[in-house]
């Protein structure tokens, strides 16, 4: 097999992973603090060559060709680091590519608009709301989002549009009085009446690595995350929009298009070369 072909296939996988990615953001444009993606590929210092048949991956994805195993490190040291790697690829077989690497979440702040609605509520800074979430089979487990786009049920709890529950600064549900009009400071302080009814909670981690996307616009921590404090202020009457433009999204969606052509031509060349090759050059006549 042509080593071309299989670096334009592998251009095209790529090319079509990062546009999955991007019609995402595009339609996720109008959800209320929605946090774009990105997609990476690995460095060429790091992609010298790809291994098609390997176990720990799905299909015939590309693999990276790791550094050195202990078993090697004597032949490394010894030799020329080049030599080395020119001898490693010789014995595992080279396969020129791309591989994709990891999507990530851009945490920036979103723009901010104006509604006025009291339950509209949007954060300064860093944090994001703690939400109550229920899944089908009735169990809960708490989710962070920084979609404010709140309201109050008929009950008198504060609720995410979907009907989850938002947790106050002690992880409790927050419950007012459906009769009384409701304020609430920069300090996520809810008042009715002149009362202090709760203290709208925010939670913030120090690395943002730990989270995991949730749904549409939530995200859940995993292993490893670590709370912290944050001074991050409310503002009622405010929303915060998705981080998205979607006028430079546009401009990449044409650059992927024209990227995933290329290489589609790349194929289409190498088969007629084939063609020629097979059906011309080897004619007997």
């Amino acid at each position: 097999m042509l080593k071309g072909l299989y670096t334009a296939y592998t251009g095209m996988i790529n090319e079509q992973h990062r546009m999955d990615v991007l019609t995402n953001n595009l339609a996720n444009a109008d959800t209320v603090g929605f946090k774009k993606e990105g997609t990476t590929s690995q460095a060429f210092d790091n992609v010298l060559a790809y291994k098609i048949k390997d176990l720990s991956e799905a299909g015939n994805l590309p693999k990276l060709i790791s550094t050195p195993k202990a078993a090697d490190e004597n032949e490394a040291n010894n030799e020329n680091n080049e030599d080395y790697m020119q001898k490693r690829v010789r014995r595992v077989g080279m396969n020129l590519g791309v591989k994709i690497g990891e999507n990530y979440v851009d945490y920036s702040e979103g723009p901010i608009k104006e509604t006025g609605n009291t339950f509209d509520l949007a954060i300064s800074d860093r944090g994001f709301f703690a939400v109550e979430y229920t899944n089908k089979a009735g169990e809960t487990s708490t989710k962070y989002t920084r979609d404010g786009n709140l309201t109050m049920d008929r009950q008198g709890n504060l609720v995410t549009q979907d009907g989850d529950f938002v947790l106050d600064d002690t992880g409790r549900r927050i419950r007012m009085d459906t009769a009384l009009p409701v304020s609430i400071d920069r300090g996520g302080n809810i008042t009715q009446d002149g009362n202090h009814v709760a203290t709208i909670g925010l939670t913030d981690f120090e690395d943002y690595n730990y989270l995991e996307r949730f749904g549409e616009n939530y995200f859940e921590t995993v292993e490893g995350a670590t709370e912290t404090e944050t001074e991050s202020e409310i503002y009622s009457g405010y929303l915060e929009l998705a981080n998205i433009s979607v006028v430079t999204e546009m401009v990449n969606m044409i650059a992927l298009q024209r990227q995933y052509d290329s290489n589609q031509r790349v194929i289409t060349t190498f088969d007629e070369s084939l063609d020629i090759a097979v059906n011309q050059i080897g004619k007997i006549r």
